[in-house]
């Protein structure tokens, strides 16, 4: 068979006629091959950078699969140091009356955007792109730092039939590679002679100068890595996964040794420990922290007469809540300063938890900033500063430590926003020391619903109902619903319950995030009975039952993440009609998963006109390994059929 090109500007009719993708007929697009190359370049002036080519072939099949006609490449850039991206080669085809047409991307397909003061991103949308397009594109990055190796993703969210990354490293550099996934790329090795050509000058003479130029060649070997993987399945973001990009197939390189000529062998093994003090030191850190006459009078007159440090540390964190705006930039750098940011009530991450941290120090308090990473940013496989990406605060009153985040109204001590909760953070104190702190919630939060509910011989049920929620569930009830009308959140809540009619709603500590959120309804459900003859069929839940186990795959390779643990509980009285009694009632149940995971527990008692339902379920912990997974489809599949199991009721 003839081996597949995989080169730019190979594009056959069978290629652009082909209309869903054979491995994965659902796909809306998907990655015909990519391609990387790092290797480095030497310059008498800079000494050696890095330059990294990639290439791309991606199929279109639908719309769905639009987005991947856009590439975005983020890059940094400063006063001082700057990596600089160029896209090149940028075509769409397009099967035209049997013929094949090229576009060629224009200028103004091509966007430089600012991120923010160290970073930027370069855009292109491709043109002329319709279902059945095949887009291609080539774009380089040249760079001055070279201790870290661009990341190279070989797994996407669409299938990728073919993905290799090349490295062209001189003798000079060892780099440690570091694997990300769970499928291994075949690996081939070799090297090849390389030479550097250097030109020196020198002046010479004294009252008439000479200038002699000489050059010099220096031989070395350079090592080359092929990193190649093919057939890859797209990752699908499944149920309660982290971030999936944790799990994906790619690879990152930092620089561990060097040894260049004549001089000794220099080792670069980072711990954390080392990247905290360096980010400590940054301008736009550090001595931020430090700055405190903009707030002092504010402050003083803010905590004069309160003595308790709990106590202080509350008024401050609220003061810092409700006077800042969060601008939504993240990141561990102040912008425009702690100080400007203070006056214009407008910050990014560093600014605003920077300023809380300072501000609990000026107070007095044992306050230290915490170093993050998103749960956008992955997890790092290595010591890096790029590891990091957002700061929250910490505050340590008798010998407790509570994790501040004052970027959201609504947070409450340890109760930081999601993006936030990604493993463990950093703790910087004032000496540039550092420790590890956890960010995975240990506290139960709860959610409690209360209900009771009259059903008539018709099958119409109408009740009251209670929902109250605590700590992370009544963060993220405020986090979702704040600035939205009643009118619509109402809609939502009766569109997520079909066939039900809510009236009579009140909401409670909707703006106290210090205490739980409740919601008191009346509702009437049309849709929630089954009648057959002279019997009724009930759901003891009515329409609060889950009906759909989210864990679908045989196996799972990563962990299931549900941010925190939580406890659902319902009480439910149910009043029958006149002239209906109970024929049967579904059997109590508790199960337990293994090592305290989690438990169910349902119960139903029947008191002549009464039905008394009791449900609970608890995950007892954040994070559950891959090797859980068997053990919680299997609880979640018990406990759906329990809860859509019925109460047959027939007419005495």
């Amino acid at each position: 068979m003839q081996a597949q090109k995989y080169e730019l500007g190979s594009v056959t009719k069978e290629e652009l006629e082909e209309k869903t993708h054979p491995l994965e007929p659902s796909a809306g697009a998907a990655v015909l091959y990519s391609k990387g190359l790092s290797r480095m370049v030497y310059s008498d002036n800079d000494g050696f950078s890095l330059v990294t080519e990639v290439e791309m072939k991606i199929k279109i099949y639908n719309k769905d699969g639009y987005d991947w006609a856009n590439k975005i490449v983020t890059y940094y850039s400063t006063d001082t140091d700057k990596e600089i991206v160029d896209f090149n080669k940028a075509v769409t085809y397009n099967l035209v009356g049997g013929a094949i047409k090229k576009t060629k991307l224009k200028s103004e397909g091509e966007f430089s955007e600012k991120i923010n003061k160290i970073w930027k991103q370069k855009k292109i949308m491709m043109p002329d792109v319709k279902e059945g397009s095949i887009i291609e594109f080539e774009y380089t990055i040249r760079s001055p730092f070279i201790s870290v190796l661009p990341e190279w993703r070989f797994q996407e969210s669409i299938p990728v039939n073919h993905s290799e990354y090349t490295t062209k490293i001189p003798e000079y550099f060892t780099f440690n590679p570091n694997f990300r996934g769970y499928l291994a790329p075949k690996v081939t090795r070799s090297s090849s002679n390389a030479s550097i050509t250097s030109t020196t000058k020198e002046r010479t003479g004294v009252y008439v100068s000479k200038t002699t130029f000489s050059t010099d060649k220096t031989e070395y070997r350079e090592n080359v890595t092929c990193y190649m993987l093919e057939k890859l399945p797209s990752m699908k973001d499944e149920s309660y996964v982290n971030n999936i990009d944790n799990y994906s197939s790619s690879i990152e390189h930092e620089l561990s040794m060097t040894k260049y000529p004549n001089s000794p062998v220099k080792t670069y093994s980072n711990n954390w420990e080392d990247v905290a003090k360096t980010i400590y030191k940054f301008d736009d850190f550090g001595p931020e922290l430090k700055r405190t006459g903009y707030f002092e009078a504010d402050i003083t007159a803010l905590i004069a007469g309160v003595s308790a440090p709990a106590e202080k540390a509350a008024v401050i964190f609220n003061y810092v809540k409700n006077r800042m705006n969060w601008n939504k930039f993240t990141g561990y750098s102040c912008d425009t300063g702690v100080k400007k940011a203070y006056t214009d009530k407008v910050g990014n991450t560093a600014e605003i938890n920077l300023m809380l941290t300072a501000m609990l120090r000026f107070a007095g308090l044992d306050a230290n900033p915490v170093l993050v990473s998103t749960r956008s940013n992955k997890i790092a496989l290595f010591p890096a500063r790029s590891a990091f990406n957002y700061v929250i605060a910490a505050v340590t009153i008798n010998d407790q430590t509570m994790l501040l985040d004052a970027t959201t109204k609504w947070g409450t001590p340890n109760i930081l926003p999601l993006r936030a909760i990604n493993w463990n953070g950093r703790l910087i104190r004032n000496d540039g020391t550092s420790a590890e702190v956890g960010l995975t919630p240990q506290g139960i939060s709860k959610e409690i619903i209360s209900m009771t509910a009259t059903l008539d011989k018709d099958g119409k049920i109408t009740g009251k109902a209670r929902d109250t929620y605590f700590d992370y569930n009544a963060f993220l009830f405020r986090e979702n619903y704040n600035g939205i009308s009643q009118e619509s959140y109402l809609e939502t809540l009766e569109n997520k319950h079909k066939g039900m009619e809510v009236s009579n709603y009140k909401l409670t500590n909707d703006k106290d995030s210090g205490k739980p959120v409740v919601e008191d309804y009346d509702f009437v459900h049309n849709n929630a009975v089954d009648i057959i003859g002279d019997k009724m069929y009930i759901n003891p839940m009515l329409f609060l039952a889950v009906g759909e186990n989210p864990f679908k795959q045989e196996k799972r390779e990563y962990p299931i993440d549900f941010v925190f643990p939580h406890q659902d509980k319902y009480i439910i009285g149910i009043n029958l009609p006149e002239g209906f009694v109970v024929e049967s009632l579904p059997q109590p149940i508790s199960i337990s998963m293994e090592d305290n995971m989690g438990s169910f527990k349902y119960n139903l008692v029947s008191t002549g006109k009464q039905i008394q339902v009791a449900v609970t379920m608890d995950i007892n912990t954040a994070t559950m390994g891959a090797d859980y997974y068997a053990t919680l489809k299997s609880f979640y599949q018990k406990m759906i059929e329990k809860q859509n199991e019925k109460i047959v009721l027939k007419k005495s």
